[in-house]
């Protein structure tokens, strides 16, 4: 295993392994706590309009999602908080939009169509260092933002009517995550493409809560949850030549598995004594 960290790629994609375990498990644990996996699938989604729509301009496809995302996200914040339109209404009708504009944008492009491949089920193994120096920024922005706010995403996150009588700026924090949740839902594409980035932002949170409820360690376990899943797919993907991006997520679920037979095993042990 050792001669991999000889090779450029595999070094690059370690590297994006590590950044992305910060910023997923730091953001997806917002997500999970609020209940918003529904929301950020639906951004998510919502996001392949963008990458039609950067195809069809001739821009960086990423940076057409990244925009496309982040509109969404609002549109969808502002939307189901006026209570004109359910939430999960509002999020359908996002996700289906952003497939169809994505969809007709791409076969509207000249040439030939772009391979997507790489954008659906994601390839880590070809991150380049710009990719990686975009991942290490939005690590650090996501980190500090947390730092600095997260008294307040904590009762936001729990009890958003507490939050509302303490006086707390609810609505503005709520937008600024709902942004970041946005970016990263994009920025990730790449990592694990737009089918699977979901469960890096949901399945190491949901192995996390079997064991604590506290935020902190929640944050803390996802990360580390995170990157033991990344590592293991990447070396098994490299093996056995497989998309790197579904192998990364089986080997999430197979943590979550393990996790929840040992902490079955350990509640029995609890109730005995």
């Amino acid at each position: 295993m050792l001669e991999l960290f000889g090779y450029t790629f595999f070094n690059h994609a370690i590297l994006a392994a590590i950044l992305g375990s910060i910023t997923c498990g730091i953001i997806g644990t917002y997500v999970v706590s609020r209940r918003l996996v529904f929301i950020a699938g639906g951004i998510t989604h919502a996001s392949f309009g963008g990458l039609g729509l950067g195809f069809f301009l001739g821009i960086n496809p990423l940076l057409g999602a990244g925009i496309f995302a982040a509109m969404t996200a609002a549109g969808v914040e502002a939307i189901s908080g006026r209570k004109k339109v359910r939430e999960d209404s509002a999020i359908a009708m996002a996700w289906s939009f952003g497939m169809a504009v994505g969809i007709i944008f791409i076969f509207l492009s000249p040439g030939y169509a772009p391979n997507l491949m790489s954008y659906l089920f994601g390839s880590i193994l070809t991150v380049t260092t710009g990719n990686l120096i975009v991942m290490a920024i939005l690590a650090i922005l996501v980190s500090l933002i947390f730092i600095i706010f997260f008294y307040d995403i904590q009762f936001i996150s729990f009890d958003e009517e507490y939050a509302k009588s303490g006086g707390m700026p609810v609505m503005a924090v709520k937008y600024m995550l709902i942004i970041l949740v946005a970016v990263t839902s994009v920025l990730y594409i790449k990592v694990a493409g737009i089918i699977l980035v979901l469960s890096l932002l949901t399945i190491p949170q949901n192995t996390a809560m079997l064991f604590s409820k506290n935020m902190k360690k929640i944050i803390f376990l996802s990360v580390l949850f995170g990157l033991s899943g990344s590592v293991a797919g990447l070396v098994f993907s490299y093996y056995f030549d497989i998309p790197s991006g579904a192998s990364i997520i089986f080997f999430l679920v197979v943590i979550y598995a393990i996790a929840s037979i040992i902490r079955r095993i350990w509640d029995l042990r609890n109730k005995k004594s």
